[in-house]
């Protein structure tokens, strides 16, 4: 399955988890695993708190602290984006969640979040289901 996310800003984070429910009810599947793939040089995947939004604004703070924009990479030659390859490799552009009794095994305040870091663009979100 592949969901698309349309992102609204050159770097946000975007709450993805209801989309991801959403596709496991639709599976019928109980017990199993939910892998997520984001087919992105420039985006990535994490699980993170959901219930401040600041958790957002600090990600994104300590990133830019440890990956400034246009700090003399050789990429930026190209397409003027390096820095954002750079992050979506930190933070990686792939999930795997147990599933049980058909739902994701997050933590209380756990969620699904898509890194955007050269927006704003329109994602895919690879989804692959299976039952265990």
């Amino acid at each position: 399955m592949e969901l698309s996310v349309q992102t609204s800003k050159r770097e946000e984070l975007v709450d993805i988890t209801h989309l991801i429910e959403d596709a496991i009810k639709k599976s019928n599947v109980k017990s199993g695993f939910c892998i997520l793939w984001v087919p992105h040089g420039t985006a990535a995947l994490s699980i993170n708190e959901n219930a401040d939004d600041n958790i957002e604004l600090d990600s994104l703070k300590a990133l830019d602290k440890m990956v400034p924009l246009h700090a003399g990479y050789l990429h930026d030659r190209i397409d003027n984006n390096a820095a954002a390859h750079i992050k979506a490799t930190i933070i990686g552009t792939n999930l795997t969640v147990p599933i049980e009794n058909a739902h994701m095994t997050l933590g209380t305040w756990q969620g699904i979040f898509l890194y955007e870091f050269d927006g704003p663009r329109d994602r895919k979100i690879i989804v692959k289901i299976l039952k265990g």
